[in-house]
């Protein structure tokens, strides 16, 4: 018998909270650019500077979460999100929309990091950052079938702010200080583990986050003025995009680790590219709606096995932080480079520049995910090349879930146990085996 996997609800949650900004960013920008007379590069640069200072959060409290205390810091984060995300959406200056969208973003990188160090530090990282992307889907897909039919520059800016609101009460039961996970060991010291996959990774998911969000923070421009869509239409778009993407994130879990993650993140991230050139080029409701659905069915897929990649490269959580607020600098700068690179060239052109970067990244992203744990192994293999402790095994049909290591796990010392006095056997007592002797023969 195994013991049962408890879910973490609280971090779930607060996953939720951190995420959604970015999720709705293609009509908080939208929303900015109409509601406060904005231009399209104006509009994209405010959504820009909201996901800066969520990065910038990331960066500042990597190391801080385990003296600091995860509790403290995930109320910290949702106050700064309530009250900057709140002021924003009451206001119509444009200075003051920008600072409440900054302080609110601080609060959601916050929230962000607080939540990915204690999910590095789960018995399975991938299932918990699965549940936290299942959530903020869904909810994203909400305000996406609600906010096109209500007046208002400010509605998704509200939509966070009231998020972390009904969060706060969860963070009770997350710890007053982060415990080391598991046990202290040589991976649980000061010096950041992995170094070089850890900065191939977090370069290349900086890079990956800007294509994805550069097409992203115009993809509501894509489907209002080139595919002569109602913004209502393309709201619907956007909805079952993410409740695609929710089956997509479904189908992750339930394929877990059985083909490593290496094909997953090479593969997924191509598709993706192909995705992001059709949306690009898409001037009906098909030919749009195809390029969404399809690419935020991939998108969450590929994401979930990179925050599993990035959480077992430290198990206190340090490299899946670094390695989301790089993502989160890519993710700021995506809306002014895709507002910037449309207006100068064009959304197909746009498109295809971007795909065209993603295939580049996916090579080193894939080559990360083979170095670090993505061949797998056979059952009871512990060590594969270069000593990485966070072996991917792969167990026999029937082999129980709990008998062979998980990502992640820390490895058993090997202990010699020596045996004094323990008599050496003398030689007459042995006889030799000869094969001519017959059975029972003297």
């Amino acid at each position: 018998m195994f013991a049962a996997r408890t879910t973490p609800w609280p971090l779930v949650a607060l996953f939720t909270a951190g995420y959604l900004a970015p999720y709705l960013l293609p009509t908080t920008v939208g929303r900015l650019e109409r509601g406060l007379d904005l231009s399209a590069t104006q509009a994209g640069a405010v959504g820009s500077a909201l996901l800066l200072s969520s990065a910038t959060a990331g960066f500042l409290l990597a190391s801080r979460v385990e003296r600091v205390g995860a509790r403290t810091l995930a109320r910290l984060g949702l106050v700064l999100a309530a009250v900057g995300y709140g002021g924003a959406a009451l206001t119509t200056a444009v200075p003051a929309v920008v600072a409440g969208a900054m302080v609110g973003g601080f609060g959601s990188g916050t929230a962000t990091t607080v939540a990915a160090t204690r999910i590095a530090a789960e018995r399975d990282p991938h299932r918990a950052s699965t549940l936290g992307l299942l959530s903020v889907s869904a909810l994203a897909g909400v305000v996406y079938l609600t906010v096109p039919h209500l007046p208002g520059h400010g509605l998704t800016l509200a939509a966070i702010a009231l998020t972390a609101l009904a969060v706060w009460p969860l963070t009770s039961r997350l710890p007053a200080g982060t415990p080391g996970p598991r046990q202290a060991g040589p991976s649980t010291s000061a010096r950041l583990p992995h170094r070089r996959s850890g900065l191939v990774l977090a370069g290349s998911m900086l890079l990956w986050s800007l294509a994805q969000n550069a097409l992203w923070g115009v993809s509501g421009r894509i489907g209002v003025g080139q595919a002569h869509l109602s913004e209502a239409t393309v709201g619907v778009v956007f909805a079952v995009a993410l409740g695609a993407g929710l089956l997509g994130v479904l189908g992750a879990g339930a394929l877990g680790s059985r083909l490593g993650r290496a094909l997953p993140i090479g593969g997924g991230t191509v598709v993706i590219a192909g995705c992001i050139a059709l949306s690009a080029s898409a001037t009906g409701l098909g030919s749009f709606a195809a390029g969404e659905i399809a690419w935020n069915t991939i998108y969450p897929v590929v994401l979930s096995y990179l925050i599993g990649l990035a959480a077992s490269l430290d198990p206190r959580g340090r490299w899946a932080v670094l390695v989301g607020s790089a993502s989160s600098l890519g993710t700021a700068a995506g809306p002014l480079t895709g507002s910037v690179l449309s207006a100068q060239a064009g959304f197909p052109v746009m498109g295809t520049v971007l795909a065209a970067g993603l295939l580049l990244v996916a090579l080193p992203m894939t080559a990360v995910a083979l170095h670090t744990g993505g061949r797998p192994l056979l059952p009871g293999a512990v060590r594969r090349r270069g000593g990485h402790p966070a072996a991917l095994v792969a167990a026999a049909t029937g082999t129980p879930t709990g008998s062979v290591p998980e990502v992640g796990a820390m490895e058993q010392p090997v202990v010699e146990i020596p045996l004094d006095g323990t008599p050496a056997p003398a030689r007459r007592a042995y006889d030799t085996a000869a094969a001519t002797r017959a059975p029972g023969a003297p």
